[in-house]
């Protein structure tokens, strides 16, 4: 019995020798990394409605207004750039519209999927106040269906966009009630578009071989386009609440084909503020610690 117990202390101690390198490395990996603020990161999911004006001569000479489904997918943290004074924005969304004619006699549907990755220097105007600047990649795919269109029903869109984009975040108080809002600017300067000419069915294009022209370059003259959203951060109790207004205004004009989409989105979401423990693993961030 005695030898057992003496056994049992011997394995004991071993145990606590053996662990304790381990336990001090995970403590030193958890400081550095606290200090490391690219791994303080901010997730945003969002769902939307509102309205869309959808136009494209290629399928009608009309305008058709209707509905418009949205969700976005938003995550924002800071990177080691310029004294890690950038921050990386990626920002995922896809919409979904139905929309009629005037006379109410035939109907579309329109969807587009739009990602941006890019990167802004935050200027740090006031303690409350930060402006941001930088570039963004912007790649658009989606289509247009018309019901009722015999030959050509369908309109294919697909664009690239380098954009310059502009932010402003404001963290402000109603009496005790914080409030973080923000503006967002996006304005395509130059890319490429595919686009048929005006009458060439997609048949001659991707069967008889006749490509030539369908891709052109793009800029402020013949796509004059924007994306602007405003949002309020609204804490409730430990979450935190985002609503926000977007303006998406696609047009273009190339190949004989005039083209735009304008929607105005109200959407409501929740922000969630994570630290990064590795590539694979985060967990929550202490409200002290933000991206902006």
């Amino acid at each position: 019995m005695i030898r057992l117990r003496k056994k049992n202390i011997l394995l004991f101690i071993a145990f606590i020798i053996c662990t304790l390198p381990s336990v001090g490395k995970d403590r030193n990996d958890s400081i550095a990394v606290f200090q490391d603020p690219t791994r303080y990161v901010i997730r945003t999911t969002m769902y939307g409605v509102g309205f869309t004006n959808v136009f494209d001569t290629y399928l009608s000479p009309q305008e058709y207004k209707g509905i418009d489904f949205r969700v976005s997918r938003e995550m924002m943290r800071m990177t080691n750039l310029f004294d890690g004074n950038v921050s990386l924005q990626n920002f995922l969304q896809a919409d979904l519209g139905y929309t009629h004619n005037r006379v109410d006699n035939n109907n579309t549907f329109s969807g587009l999927v739009n990602w941006n990755y890019g990167l802004h220097y935050q200027f740090c105007v006031t303690d409350n106040l930060k402006l941001l600047a930088g570039g963004l990649i912007d790649l658009n795919g989606g289509f247009v269906y018309n019901l009722r269109n015999g030959n050509n029903p369908a309109s294919a869109r697909a664009y690239i966009n380098l954009d310059a984009s502009g932010m402003a975040i404001w963290h402000a108080r109603i009496k005790n009630y914080p409030i973080t809002l923000r503006y967002q600017l996006n304005l395509p300067v130059m890319g490429i578009m595919f686009s048929p000419h005006y009458g060439q069915s997609y048949y001659e294009i991707f069967s008889l071989g006749n490509s030539s022209g369908v891709v052109q370059f793009t800029s402020v003259h013949n796509q004059p386009s924007l994306r602007q959203m405003l949002s309020a951060d609204l804490p409730i109790r430990n979450a935190k609440m985002r609503i926000s207004y977007l303006a998406d205004l696609q047009q273009s004009r190339v190949n004989g084909i005039k083209t735009h989409t304008y929607s105005h989105v109200f959407m409501i979401g929740f922000v969630r503020n994570l630290f990064r423990v590795s590539g694979k693993h985060s967990q929550s961030l202490p409200p002290s610690l933000r991206v902006y």
